[in-house]
């Protein structure tokens, strides 16, 4: 299934002074990530919202805090999918300390792929199947191209 990472510093006001992170903020650094990942498929939801009518909505999210994370802590959040449905996508989100590794939180969120009807309510929608194979194309790493050369890695820098 597909994953994407995103690393992210922790902005000022986004944890407590004991580097609690306010649960808004785990939420909000999600979001983002699986916004970009939906930039670097080809589906940004900008354009989804403003060409197609259509975006993923939240259906429902569960995140809990296990360590802290404060001003200037680089994050690195990963989001998995853990399972498809006709209309849902469903992520297992994580967050660690990019320096040590420490994990910060944890999550499931439920995503349901609906249109935007001109009154401003919701329809659920089938998932369209380009969208799908996109996601399963990044999940196998297909969409990479063959490594044109060496590269250097940590140790050889």
């Amino acid at each position: 299934m597909a994953m994407y990472w995103k690393e992210i510093t922790v902005n000022w006001g986004e944890s407590d002074p004991f580097g609690l992170v306010y649960y808004p903020r785990i939420v909000a650094w999600f979001n983002d990530t699986e916004h970009e990942l939906f930039r670097v498929i080809g589906y940004p939801i900008e354009h989804m919202i403003k060409n197609d009518r259509t975006t993923f909505v939240m259906g429902e999210i569960h995140f809990r805090f296990i360590g802290p994370a404060a001003y200037g802590d680089r994050i690195v959040n990963t989001i998995t999918l853990a399972e498809v449905g006709a209309r849902t996508l469903h992520w297992n989100c994580k967050a660690k300390n990019a320096v040590t590794g420490a994990p910060v939180s944890e999550g499931k969120a439920t995503r349901v792929y609906a249109r935007i009807n001109e009154d401003g309510s919701l329809s659920s929608q089938p998932i369209p199947v380009e969208m799908l194979t996109a996601l399963q194309e990044l999940g196998n790493l297909t969409h990479l191209k063959p490594n044109s050369g060496a590269t250097r890695l940590g140790a050889d820098r």
